[in-house]
């Protein structure tokens, strides 16, 4: 049976906790990691209407999209709704689990969700961000520590690209080294050149994990001095961003394309700013809340921007800059990639029971 730190892993590897806005509450928000799990729902916000149901389907964990307990909190009581609602799932044993700006701006997150099933090409990200700087660590290693090497890099955090885990790449060769008077090899004898076999061993780590990965290298590592590389690494800028921006495989008007949003994202109703009549060709997009983007959408010459929420004077500003927009509902450009994220959670865990939730409604009709 998988745990609740095993479904977390595997959330982390498809949504890093990184490329989640500094504002956000993201991760494991209430729960014991080394529970066992066994019927897990997602949702897109734990409401009391979710809740209910997690606890009468007997959920061990809620991966929902927003988080609980989104600012700071001094008390957890039955004195507020949120509380009351908390501490059922609590004494249900029901753990919560929130991937929310990183699900957003991942890659095969909601914006890259939304930008297939609009059937946009040529997908980039609309506003660049800033992530854990990633290293190369290359490392020479004996063939009988090669296994024992890599299993303790990856165990350290090592080896992470995209949604995949234990990375590396391997390459024969022969190292030789000439130890002096103070020295004790492993292998052959001080005062003369040796040479032995050994493998490149390259690994992908985040900064911020490699004093950890290479304390396990040394650890594992049968040598005196064994020796490594560092190298930095460039982020990748069309991996690392928030929003998208893609092309229509040819040109449509602005409400035809309107139009089919609604019917792809089953939402209650769009609206729009701007003339309907208006050929589009380049889509900008934001998930939920996200008018903001309007700026972004503006100076990446896109000729429409479509997003959740949209503020007034942030309409107003993109009417001034001859920029479409449509508008439609929080719920509609995230639900749908809630329920995917129930599907790719039961093909990781196909010994566990997982469903989108059946009780989650859309608040605004």
């Amino acid at each position: 049976m998988p745990t609740i730190n095993d479904v977390s892993r595997v959330l982390e590897q498809w949504f890093p906790l990184a490329l989640a806005a500094e504002w956000d509450n993201v991760g494991l928000l209430i729960g014991d990691a080394e529970q066992g799990v066994e019927r897990v729902m997602t949702c897109l916000t734990v409401t009391a209407a979710t809740a209910d149901e997690a606890i009468r389907e007997r959920a061990n964990l809620i991966v929902s999209h927003h988080p609980v307990l989104f600012r700071p909190t001094k008390t957890l009581s039955t004195a507020s709704r949120e509380g009351a609602m908390l501490l059922e799932l609590i004494r249900a044993g029901v753990a919560i689990y929130s991937p929310h700006t990183a699900f957003d701006n991942a890659p095969g997150g909601i914006n890259d969700f939304l930008a297939s099933r609009l059937g946009l090409t040529a997908v980039r990200t609309l506003r660049s961000l800033t992530v854990d700087k990633n290293v190369k660590l290359a490392m020479f290693v004996p063939d009988g520590d090669l296994s024992k090497v890599s299993d303790a890099v990856f165990a350290a955090g090592a080896g992470h690209i995209g949604p995949y885990r234990e990375c590396s790449f391997r390459l024969p060769g022969t190292g030789s080294f000439h130890g002096d008077e103070s020295s004790n090899p492993t292998v052959g004898e001080k005062g003369r050149r040796e040479e032995v076999s050994e493998w490149r061993l390259e690994v992908v780590c985040p900064q911020s994990k490699l004093d950890a990965v290479v304390r396990a290298f040394r650890a594992a590592h049968t040598y005196e001095e064994p020796a490594f590389d560092i190298y930095p690494l460039q982020a990748d800028p069309t991996r690392h961003g928030s929003g998208r921006i893609g092309v229509l495989p040819q040109p449509t008007p602005l409400a035809e394309f309107a139009a089919g949003v609604r019917s792809q994202l089953q939402a209650n109703s769009v609206q729009i700013v701007g003339d309907p009549s208006k050929v589009i060709r380049t889509v900008a997009l934001a998930c939920g809340a996200a008018g903001e983007f309007v700026h972004d959408a503006v100076r990446a010459r896109a000729d429409v921007f479509l997003t959740g929420e949209l503020r007034f004077h942030d309409a107003l500003a993109a009417e001034a800059k001859g920029i479409a927009v449509i508008v439609a509902g929080h719920y509609a450009t995230e639900r749908p990639a809630v329920e995917d994220l129930a599907r790719r959670l039961a093909g990781a865990f196909p010994e566990a029971v997982t469903w989108a939730s059946r009780d989650e409604r859309d608040p605004v009709t």
